[in-house]
Parts: C-alpha cells; sequence; structure tokens
C-alpha cells in the first residue's frame, strides 16, 4: 500500500491483501501517527468501532479496524478449519505486514479480544499495549466455564452457535429477528443494520459461525502475557461473568489494569466508546 492512501485524517475505505485473501477495512488518521488496530467480535463488524476509530485519529493516532476473516468477502474460505485461531492470528500479523506497521496497540472486543489475546501471547514484539474488551485471557475464560455455574449459563448460547444448520436456521428466521436480539437495545440501530448487512445480506453468516465451530480445547491453554494490558469489562455482561473477568490478571505478566464499567453490558464499544477512547490513549501515552 503506497503512503498516499494513508496521508488524510478522513475515514476512508481500503482493502488489505494478506495472501489469498483481501480484507475491508476502515483507516484513518495520521500517515505519522502511532498506529492503532481494532479488532470487531461477533455478530458484528468494524461498525462496532464508529465511535472509537473517529475519536483515536483526532488524537493523532493511525486507526485500523478490518472486517475480519470471513466478515469480509473476500475473506471468506468454506471450511471449518479455516477458522482456526493459529489463521486468525496471522491475519492480524499479515495486515500490520501488509502496511508496514512494526509495532501497534491492539484493541479488540469480544471475539476480537479473544484472537487479541492471543496475538499478544504469541507475538508481544509486535504489540505496545494490550487493551481487550469484555472477553477475559482464555484460560480466565477457561477456568471459569469449567468451574462457575454462572459463567456455563452465561456460554450456553455457544452450543447452538456451534451447531451446522441449525444456528443459522434459528438467528436467520423472522427476519433475523433472535440475530437483531443478540444486540442490546442501547446499541445505536444504524450499528446493528450495518452489521446484519454483513452477516444477513452479504452472505457472512456461516462463516462468522465458523469461529466457534473451530474452537478446541487449545482455547483455554493459552500462556500469559507479557506486554501492557488493560481489560475492560462490563458489570451487567450477560455472556461473561465476574469469575473470569476477576481471574484475568493472573495471565498477564506485565502491567496490568483491570476497569470494571459498572453500568456497562457486552455491547462497550457501541455504548461506552468513550472508557476504551480512555484506556487505549493511556497505553499510548503510556508505551507508545
Amino acid at each position: 500500500m503506497d503512503e498516499a492512501t494513508v496521508t488524510h485524517r478522513e475515514a476512508r475505505e481500503v482493502q488489505l491483501a494478506v495472501g489469498d485473501l483481501v480484507f475491508d477495512a476502515t483507516l484513518a488518521g495520521r500517515v505519522d501517527g502511532t498506529p492503532v488496530v481494532l479488532l470487531h467480535g461477533f455478530p458484528a463488524c468494524r461498525a462496532s468501532w464508529q465511535t472509537v476509530l473517529p475519536e483515536l485519529a483526532a488524537a493523532g493516532l493511525q486507526v485500523l479496524a478490518p472486517d475480519q476473516r470471513g466478515y469480509s468477502p473476500g475473506a471468506r474460505p468454506t471450511s471449518v478449519a479455516d477458522y482456526e485461531v493459529d489463521h486468525l492470528v496471522a491475519d492480524v500479523v499479515g495486515m500490520l505486514d501488509t502496511l508496514g506497521w512494526e509495532r501497534v496497540h491492539l484493541v479488540g472486543h469480544d471475539w476480537g479480544s479473544a484472537v487479541a489475546w492471543f496475538v499478544a501471547a504469541r507475538h508481544p514484539e509486535r504489540l505496545h499495549s494490550l487493551t481487550a474488551v469484555s472477553v477475559p485471557h482464555p484460560a480466565a475464560f477457561g477456568w471459569a466455564l469449567r468451574n462457575d455455574a454462572d459463567q456455563k449459563a452465561g456460554s450456553a448460547y455457544i452450543q447452538l452457535l456451534r451447531a451446522e444448520g441449525k444456528a443459522e436456521q434459528v438467528l436467520l428466521e423472522d427476519g433475523a429477528r433472535r440475530l437483531r436480539a443478540m444486540f442490546s437495545p442501547e446499541v445505536p440501530d444504524a450499528i446493528v443494520e450495518q452489521n446484519l448487512r454483513t452477516l444477513v445480506d452479504g452472505g457472512g453468516l456461516t462463516a462468522a459461525l465458523g469461529w466457534y465451530r473451530a474452537m478446541g480445547p487449545w482455547f483455554a491453554d493459552l500462556p500469559a502475557v507479557q506486554v501492557p494490558t488493560t481489560y475492560l469489562w462490563g458489570a451487567r455482561d450477560d455472556a461473561l461473568r465476574r469469575s473470569g473477568a476477576e481471574r484475568c490478571g493472573e495471565h498477564v505478566d506485565a502491567p496490568y489494569r483491570f476497569v470494571e464499567l459498572a453500568d456497562a453490558d457486552h455491547w462497550i464499544p457501541e455504548c461506552q466508546g468513550e472508557a476504551v477512547v480512555a484506556e487505549v490513549l493511556r497505553h499510548v501515552r503510556g508505551a507508545g
């Protein structure tokens, strides 16, 4: 990608080639700004960052928000094995290489947070910092899933999402009513509709569900990360419970900050984006 594509502050649509895949992304900010990468979760796309990205760009940073594997039409392989975490991590590193970014501040929400934890653990040399939103370190989540009845109840929906064919039928019937209902009523309608266009109208739902279907027991075996880390968690999150959130710091061998948002649910980037911006800027000012 030549320099001309990243010289303006305004957000622009770009495509990033990583191997045989092409990722749609939004890029904003200064060409000489410290890079920040925002990774979305499910059932979201890069639209989930639409309040966070411009604020970080206005602070003088370079900011990238990609539609990840399965969400970008040009990066939508058909095999479940193509959505194993090794590939998801390689996608992120490949995007950094495509842009010529040696080190970044990495931010993830939901599944994007899980991928960000893996990137931090496996490629610490590529990160200034990690800001994980909602999903704690996979080992902490795995402990909670095995030992905490509340977390088991909160994660019961995963079994449906792993059921090939059935999940698509349930989520898409009645005009995607149940898929739409996964979002908090507080999430702006425009963001919900953009997500649905990606997953429903764009045909990305089965690919996005591949992330769940490719999960294995290895998910909870990730070692501790060794980069400065902030973990943001909403106390009203019905899917990620307190037991895992409070154990997250046990899996960070670096400066660590746990930020509990008492009035937040799962949809922090969409509804409390200012908290995400504040924590990323805290890292940038201290480590970037």
